[in-house]
């Protein structure tokens, strides 16, 4: 008879593509993980994976068999979660993922919160972008992650949260700051700083201002940076501009704050959400992330029909 622990062992094997690592995660040693994986391949009649190939890969009956049992065991969990609410219990592991340009910006304004609320939720998190976030989801070695959507992926749910507004930041002496008005065609110039590849926010910017990716720049230095401080503390010194998101500018010194200056036109947007994979489990504790994320970011920034939403896929 096919046992829970047997499914867990598999996912766990498939995930990390390691017995060795896969034991670890499961709390066994090696030989207990390996031993009820060969039992139950020899009661199937089949092999699940290709032990020739490092790392180890499913066979095709494998990968089949695999991704039902990922299914069970997600059902198996909502099982467990429906009576944990039924009695009121808010508790548990919480794992999530978030992106570079929200994590320190965002996480400031729910994580402490959620914590004294619910102290039994234990919360970890883990900053990443987005895409190494979906394929965690899915993978389910994240419960929820955190990042700006539509991503666009059959496998994972969104649930946007806020929409952000993309604001110019620009040196002090920069003739942006001088217009009476800032238009997208007019942050379209060679000195505009971006973040490296892989992150959504560069490609919305670029999206935003219909740049050429490959287009030359007039900058000091080629960057390859993934954080927005790092390029606002490049800007003051040595010049240029950058789009940055709305929650940057909260805890801006007022001389920093001066830098900053709206579209003129409607509002560029980025829509925020919660997204989990649709074999999720631990449906009331991304509930309670989402209702706190929600609480935890200023009321305006709830409405979409405030600007308009700027893709980045």
């Amino acid at each position: 008879m096919i046992t829970i622990t047997q499914l867990e062992y598999l996912v766990a094997i498939d995930t990390y593509r390691n017995f060795a690592l896969a034991a670890e995660k499961c709390f066994v040693t090696q030989p207990t993980l390996s031993m009820q994986v060969k039992k139950l391949e020899d009661e199937l009649g089949v092999k699940l994976f290709d032990r020739r190939k490092q790392p180890v890969v499913a066979t095709d009956i494998g990968r089949k068999f695999i991704d039902q049992a990922r299914t069970v065991l997600s059902e198996t969990g909502r099982l467990n979660d429906m009576v944990k609410h039924h009695l009121g219990d808010v508790s548990g592991d919480l794992s999530i993922g978030i992106i570079p340009t929200l994590a320190p910006y965002l996480l400031p304004l729910f994580a402490g919160s959620l914590k004294r609320k619910y102290p039994q939720i234990h919360l970890k998190v883990e900053e990443l972008i987005t895409d190494h976030i979906a394929e965690k989801l899915k993978n389910d070695q994240l419960d929820a992650g955190v990042f700006v959507t539509p991503y666009n992926d059959h496998a994972i749910l969104e649930e946007p949260v806020f929409y952000e507004e993309m604001l110019v930041y620009a040196h002090p002496d920069h003739p942006l700051l001088h217009q009476k008005k800032v238009k997208v065609i007019d942050v379209a110039t060679p000195d505009i700083w971006l973040l490296s590849d892989g992150h959504c926010f560069r490609s919305q910017v670029i999206n935003l201002c219909a740049l050429e990716p490959t287009a030359k720049h007039e900058l000091p230095f080629d960057l390859d940076g993934g954080s927005i401080e790092t390029l606002l503390r490049i800007i003051k010194r040595e010049g240029g501009f950058t789009i940055i998101p709305e929650l940057a500018v909260s805890d801006m010194h007022p001389s920093d704050r001066a830098n900053v200056i709206p579209f003129s036109e409607k509002k560029p947007l980025r829509e925020v959400s919660v997204c989990y994979s649709r074999q999720y489990v631990k449906r009331r504790l991304i509930d309670l992330l989402a209702e706190e994320i929600r609480l935890s970011v200023p009321a305006h920034m709830h409405r979409r029909d405030r600007g308009e939403l700027v893709l980045w896929k």
